[in-house]
C-alpha cells in the first residue's frame, strides 16, 4: 500500500513529541502545556470544592 504526500503529512502532524523540560510551560492555545495546565487547574478546582462540601456538612446552620 503505497502512502500519497497529504497522509504522510497528516501522520507527522499528529505524532508531535513534546520535551519532558517543556511540560511545564504555559503557553498559550491547543497544546499539551496547556492540556497539562488545564488538568491540573481542574484537580485544584475540584479539590476546593469537596474540602467546602466537607466543611458545611460538619458546621450545619443552627
Amino acid at each position: 500500500m503505497q502512502m500519497n504526500k497529504e497522509s504522510k503529512t497528516e501522520l507527522n502532524e499528529t505524532n508531535n513529541i513534546v520535551d519532558k523540560r517543556e511540560l511545564n510551560l504555559w503557553k498559550r492555545g491547543f497544546t499539551p502545556q496547556a492540556e497539562i495546565w488545564n488538568g491540573r487547574m481542574a484537580t485544584v478546582g475540584i479539590g476546593i470544592i469537596f474540602i467546602i462540601i466537607v466543611l458545611i456538612s460538619k458546621f450545619p446552620k443552627i
